[in-house]
């Protein structure tokens, strides 16, 4: 449904020399790149932090993995249209916001898109595009409304046999914001947990700086725009500059609308700032889906969340109270 575009922002730190220094950690994670950067006082103590951050992401990809046969979303999955499924209360809350930002979206983001039949592939092998038919039949186990919460019980069910949830969507910013959470309950207190682009950061910098990033234009890759600080809070792309197709000279991007069935058009990238990774990954999807002017003018009604959107056309379009910093040419 989406892809994080870490090209598109670009973390800027200084590792000056004080009392305490940077220190990161690359590896793969939940299938994707992971960085882990904190702030601490020498590398062995670093290290451990960076040990408990990549234990509190590998136990969220273990709670809510739909490729793992053992996990409870992949129980919840094979029990859809049969009974009700008993899962923790951490994944059952996880799913209650997902399906509050449904109905916040009017279904521009859905956690059962993973019902939804691949059938736009983005890999060059499309000679036209899906029949009107075909499309909408593609859709047809899609939907938030067909899933019952029970509170009570704490249970899931699917209604619909077929249907699936996923959290490709949102699964990597949820653990960027708990590995945070961890960390900053250890006593870390600056750092970054940058999940292939879905960063989310706390603390500032050794030289006192806020961490910044840089937003580039991908209609030129080779120069940022601007520069935004980032004060205890996340950032997410979303972008279509790697997949998509183009028919009749109109571009559609892999992200695809699941209401629908049809690619996302007009927007090259969105990035969005709010204070938790997760739900920037969702916000950013449907900002694509919704589209720029409906997708700002959504942003400019959430509280402390800001955003950034680029059109088809190179123009910048930015939500009203965006603090960025403008680079001179």
């Amino acid at each position: 449904m989406k892809k994080s575009l870490p090209i598109f922002i670009a973390l800027l730190c200084v590792n000056l020399t004080f009392s305490q220094n940077i220190f990161k950690r690359t590896l793969k994670l939940m299938g994707s790149r992971f960085e882990i950067t904190v702030v601490a006082n020498d590398s062995t103590e670093a290290n451990n932090y960076i040990d408990l951050a990549v234990g509190e992401i590998t136990r969220i990809e273990k709670l809510i993995s739909s490729w793992d046969p053992a996990s409870q979303t992949s129980e919840i999955n094979r029990n859809a249209g049969i009974k009700p499924v008993k899962i923790d209360k951490e994944l059952y809350n996880l799913i209650g916001r997902c399906f509050e930002i449904s109905k916040l979206t009017d279904g521009a983001f859905d956690i059962s898109f993973a019902s939804m039949d691949k059938i736009w592939k983005f890999d060059g092998s499309m000679t036209e595009i899906p029949s009107e038919e075909a499309t909408k039949q593609s859709v047809t186990k899609v939907g938030y409304q067909n899933t019952i919460l029970d509170p009570e019980n704490v249970t899931v069910f699917l209604k619909l046999e077929g249907m699936k949830i996923g959290f490709g969507g949102i699964g990597k910013g949820y653990a960027a914001d708990k590995a945070k959470k961890l960390l900053m309950e250890k006593g870390v207190i600056s750092g970054i947990i940058n999940a292939s682009g879905d960063m989310n950061t706390w603390g500032k910098q050794p030289n006192g700086e806020f961490w910044k990033v840089a937003i580039t234009n991908p209609m030129d890759k080779n120069k940022a725009f601007a520069l935004l600080p980032l004060k205890d809070n996340a950032v997410v792309t979303s972008g279509n500059y790697e997949k998509y197709v183009t028919f009749n000279d109109i571009r559609y991007t892999h992200i695809i609308d699941p209401r629908t069935g049809y690619p996302a058009t007009g927007i090259i990238s969105a990035t969005v700032f709010p204070p938790k990774a997760e739900i920037a990954d969702a916000l950013a999807t449907s900002i694509f889906v919704m589209g720029k002017d409906v997708g700002v003018d959504f942003i400019n009604q959430l509280p402390k969340i800001e955003c950034i959107v680029i059109d088809e056309k190179g123009e910048i379009f930015t939500s009203e109270n965006i603090e960025i910093e403008t680079l001179k040419k």
